[in-house]
């Protein structure tokens, strides 16, 4: 199978492919004009596509609204990549740019029929708009970083460490650490020397670890953020090793790859979140995790 690649345009073919795969998918088909799949904010707008075997297959925006938001649009799918991912790998890359951008939110505005792909994503529905081209819309949103301050994300990464490290001996063993939570993503290193294997690179064990603490921690500094209290256990996950791992890996876990809600508790409900952290050095990826967690109700065993 051909590779794919994700960029964004640049060359004046690119753009051309760019723009004509958005007017074939969501202009042409109800009759307006080429033209009508752009506006005025394209300059100032960051774009991402994915190219397979010299096609342009997926597209979209994003532009910030000055408000602390950016708004998604233009996304579209060229029907025979439909149900390949190639969407939801354009959309993370919007996502990751408004957090560059320092967004606290996405909003966008979805066609009744990708509904379901955007709330997979953990958008939430909003106010229903008037339609488009007689097409419903209804409007959505994520939360890109946890309500708080500098201050506050500070005091409860420090919490965490310790509660690691005064109740999982492991982690201090580990000397697994806090480097960073900025709100948007919680980063968190090992040193190689107390994890090493026989190969002079990390431990299996002490990786699936690291991953899982990450992952754990910030379904915890949601719960802090939120207000809320309750039992974290991880119900099921699973890792692939990629590369070895070396020294200066971080486990990073962004609060954008989480989906389910954890206001449930608020009513003494149980909640579920589905979550992914990556291994990285530098821009490689060495290992992935998906992990399921449970968070039940203070005095539900």
């Amino acid at each position: 199978m051909t590779s794919w690649q994700l960029s964004t345009p640049t060359s004046p073919q690119q753009w051309q492919d760019y723009y004509q795969l958005r007017y074939q998918v969501l202009r042409q088909p109800w009759g307006q004009p080429e033209g009508s799949e752009r506006d005025e904010l394209e300059a100032q707008s960051y774009h991402a596509m994915v190219e397979q075997a010299g096609q342009v297959l997926a597209v979209g925006r994003i532009h910030q609204l000055g408000d602390g938001r950016a708004q998604v649009r233009y996304m579209a799918v060229a029907p025979q990549a439909r149900g390949s991912g190639f969407g939801a790998i354009v959309l993370a890359a919007l996502e990751r740019q408004a957090e560059r951008w320092g967004c606290k939110a996405i909003v966008l505005n979805a066609r009744e029929q990708a509904i379901g792909f955007y709330r997979k994503a953990n958008y939430q529905l909003g106010d229903v708009l008037e339609p488009l081209y007689g097409i419903p819309h209804q409007q959505m949103t994520k939360q890109l970083c946890l309500a708080g301050t500098p201050q506050d994300w500070l005091g409860w990464s420090a919490t965490l460490q310790q509660t690691w490290h005064n109740t999982i001996p492991l982690s201090a063993f580990m000397q697994l650490q806090i480097a960073e939570f900025d709100g948007y993503q919680l980063r968190c290193t090992a040193p190689l020397a107390p994890n090493i294997n026989l190969h002079q690179t990390m431990f299996a064990g002490s990786i699936y670890t690291l991953l899982t603490l990450t992952g754990w921690g910030l379904v915890y500094l949601q719960l802090q953020s939120l207000g809320l209290h309750g039992h974290i256990v991880l119900a099921d996950a699973e890792v692939r090793y990629l590369k070895p791992v070396k020294d200066g890996a971080v486990a990073v876990a962004r609060l954008a790859a989480t989906d389910g809600s954890l206001a449930g508790l608020a009513q003494g409900r149980r909640a579920r979140q589905q979550l992914q952290v990556e291994l990285c050095s530098g821009d490689e990826v060495l290992a992935r995790f998906s992990g399921r967690f449970a968070v039940l109700p203070e005095g539900v065993a």
